[in-house]
């Protein structure tokens, strides 16, 4: 069965929302569906995205297929760059513990000098 990720049409005439399904491909637009995975509303100022990414990633690695419309909702709700890294097609480079910054211990060394030398003026 070709499983697909795609976009059903919902609404009024002129108003569109959309449901994020999971379907087979060979089914209707707006035909059945396997499972709901999220929704989409053009209309609303910004648009209104919601998917349910831990789903989306199993559908995924089930091996369903996202239509374009959908490959960029799931950009934007940041489900396909965690498909891609658990895919292994993009590498994550996990930085070493960064050093300790320099500056801000001279700093605090030069305001404390700063402030034990305007005591020594003071009681001179």
């Amino acid at each position: 069965m070709a499983v697909k990720i795609r976009l059903m049409r919902m609404g009024k005439k002129k108003q569109p929302v959309y449901r994020v399904v999971v379907a087979d491909g060979r089914k209707q637009r707006d035909g059945r569906y396997l499972e709901a995975i999220g929704r989409y509303d053009p209309r609303q100022e910004p648009s209104l995205i919601e998917i349910d990414n831990e789903k989306a990633l199993a559908w995924l690695g089930k091996g369903a297929q996202p239509t374009e419309p959908v490959q960029k909702l799931l950009e934007i709700s940041g489900a396909w760059s965690a498909y891609k890294v658990a895919k292994g097609e993009i590498h994550t480079v996990t930085p070493k513990k960064a050093p300790e910054p320099v500056a801000d211990e001279i700093a605090e060394d030069v305001a404390e000098d700063g402030a034990e030398d305007a005591g020594d003026s003071e009681s001179e």
